[in-house]
């Protein structure tokens, strides 16, 4: 029997003791003692938000496929069990042998939002790892930041030893090798450090030196070791049907966000929404072939005891073989009593024909993301979605029994007024007014609409990451105003809103465009008690307030404030495969409010086609030639 790191008696003190004992459906035994390489892979977030992300699953089963290498696993222990750790003190340890953290090679920490920065901090502490790499020893594990966050890694550049930007399935194996070389030959961390420098898409803060001009903004960013190299290209997988993914996914012991099978069909979007970071980042569009993905759906339902199985892309509608696909999974699994779950999807006549026959239309609602109330600002964003379009979708689905409706929304866009604010309770209404159009006797009882708004934050890598954020009293008025339109609408018995809180987007705001300095802040805020930011029950603005005060930090200069095209911005020294001039390009196009075509329609020039291949949606030779 495996020894586990914590009494029963401590484990009946916390809320959820199935956070921490880990002997889940599917999860890799191996005897630590037979391995020349162990790696803990932590999502920094509570067990049921961790358990719910691909990427740990993909790694995980990527890693243990290695004969000389156990992947084990670790998240955020919530704050009843942080306390115990502290107080008995217990070093946090991992699910699989109940081993402390520190005992590992390798702690590789997913950067999957800002808002779980500080929870980093968290883990290490609570690992007795010093917090910052350069107080680490030959004996501390080798720290790897990892995912969509570390596409600006520097705020968190004092913590880590390494990032791996891009894409996991393609240069892992070098990274472990060069470990085990290193270990091999009797090599220093440092030595190590530089190996991995050499490989591509590993950036290592260490090696880089940082000035800044009078004014805070970022002076020079240079290479301070013969192995760093001074441009980080991202890895991108392109062989998406010919690579790892999980036959046997864990199977988390809580009801986790996801607890269902995920089939990711695609990688990246030819929408080009110019708010969205994922859609630039995930550049090119590659697909799974429909064969490979009907397998592992067989597969993996038939090893996890799964009652439902998610499709997932940044835009489901756009795989070329989603019917197939589809049809396959509901003719396939109808008698088994398997849901199938379609995120993503535009609300055409093939979408209601599935979710009729994979959803019970009582229980369900269907979800529209707008994301702008006023034709003109949905071109600023280059949504590529009408009113037409919208109300079109939402009156084919109430013809077929829907009567809930989701809206999705932002405030704070670039370019956004009053009216374009205003619109979106016009919009609502208008909804609302389309299913009143059906004869009483027809309809599903009475419409439900929720208008849900986030706050816009400007991301690296995306055109609008030059422009100014609004400032929380901004957005506060901005709510004050929706909420109060949609009041008076006709229909406002029928629509309930929902917001986001303005001072966490502010802080999010932050840290997504932020510099090297900023992981002093960070440290002073977790000194000041602050973790789970992004648990609204957790997040305590005060404590942020006084770190702020306390290094003399000015908030406005990473968010209200707008940048130029010449300033060097803390990130361009990655390769994220779209070039700075397109993003420019698109920049100015949203200031003309002009509407770039999807990329299915005509090649906008990104830049991905850097990857193997000439216009991302269509292979080519190197003589561009169509294949």
């Amino acid at each position: 029997m495996r020894k586990l790191a914590l009494s029963d008696e401590i484990l009946m003190q916390v809320e959820k003791p199935a956070r921490y004992i880990g002997n889940e459906i599917n999860m890799v035994v191996k005897n630590p003692k037979d391995m020349d390489i162990r790696f803990c892979m932590c999502f920094p977030d509570v067990y049921e938000i961790g358990m719910s992300h691909l990427g740990i699953q993909i790694l995980y089963d990527m890693f243990n496929r290695r004969e000389d290498t156990y992947c084990e696993r670790v998240y955020s222990p919530w704050v009843d069990m942080d306390r115990l750790l502290r107080k008995h003190q217990i070093p946090l340890f991992a699910l699989e042998s109940q081993d402390p953290i520190r005992q590992f090679d390798f702690l590789g920490i997913t950067l999957q939002y800002e808002m779980c920065y500080t929870n980093i901090l968290q883990i290490l502490e609570l690992s007795q790892i010093p917090l910052l790499a350069k107080d680490r020893t030959e004996d501390d594990p080798i720290v790897i930041g990892g995912g969509p966050c570390a596409f600006n890694p520097e705020p968190l550049a004092d913590f880590f030893d390494f990032f791996y930007i891009g894409e996991g399935e393609t240069v892992y194996d070098q990274v472990l090798d060069a470990y085990k070389e290193n270990k091999k030959n009797n090599g220093t961390r440092k030595q190590y450090l530089e190996k991995v420098a050499e490989i591509e898409g590993m950036y290592v803060p260490m090696f880089y030196d940082v000035v800044y001009h009078e004014d805070g903004t970022l002076a020079s960013f240079t290479p301070n070791n013969p192995h760093a190299k001074p441009k980080i290209r991202k890895q991108v997988e392109m062989q998406l049907s010919d690579t790892f993914y999980p036959e046997k996914p864990l199977v988390p012991h809580l009801r986790a966000i996801q607890d269902r099978v995920v089939l990711e069909i695609q990688r990246g979007c030819i929408r080009g929404c110019r708010f969205c970071q994922a859609g630039m980042l995930y550049r090119p569009i590659r697909e799974r072939d429909v064969e490979f993905l009907k397998r592992r759906a067989v597969e993996m339902i038939q090893n996890s005891g799964h009652e439902e199985i998610s499709l997932s892309s940044l835009s489901s509608s756009d795989y070329s073989a989603l019917q197939e696909l589809v049809y396959y999974l509901i003719e396939t699994f109808q008698t088994q009593g398997v849901n199938i779950s379609l995120p993503s999807l535009r609300i055409d006549a093939f979408a209601l024909d599935v979710m009729s026959k994979v959803q019970d239309i009582k229980k369900s609602s269907l979800t529209f993301a707008p994301e702008a109330g006023s034709q003109r600002l949905r071109n600023v964003i280059n949504k590529g979605l009408t009113e037409e379009s919208i109300l079109t979708g939402a009156m084919s689905a109430f013809e077929s029994g829907w009567n809930k409706v989701k809206l999705y929304f932002m405030l704070g866009l670039p370019a956004e007024t009053a009216e374009d604010i205003e619109q979106i309770a016009v919009l609502a209404d208008k909804i609302a007014r389309e299913y009143y159009t059906i004869p009483k006797q027809e309809r599903n009882g009475k419409v439900a609409i929720t208008v849900s708004t986030s706050f816009f934050v400007p991301k690296p890598f995306t055109p609008f990451q030059w422009t100014s954020m609004d400032s929380a009293e901004d957005f506060l008025s901005k709510q004050r105003l929706l909420s109060g339109k949609l009041k008076e609408q006709l229909n406002a018995k029928s629509i309930r809103y929902n917001w986001h809180d303005a001072e966490l987007t502010m802080l999010e705001g932050v840290f997504a465009r932020g510099d090297r300095r900023l992981s002093s802040l960070l440290l002073e805020a977790y000194k000041n008690g602050c973790i789970f930011d992004s648990w609204s029950e957790q997040f305590h603005s005060d404590a942020w307030k006084k770190a702020f005060g306390t290094l003399g930090i000015d908030m406005d200069f990473y968010t209200t404030r707008e940048r130029n095209k010449e300033e060097l911005l803390p990130w361009d020294f990655i390769d994220a495969g779209i070039t700075k001039t397109f993003l420019w390009k698109e920049y100015e196009k949203g200031q003309t409010e002009t509407v770039t075509p999807n990329c299915r329609k005509g090649c906008a020039g990104c830049g991905a086609k850097v990857f193997h291949g000439g216009v991302c949606y269509e292979p080519r030779n190197e003589a561009g030639e169509t294949l």
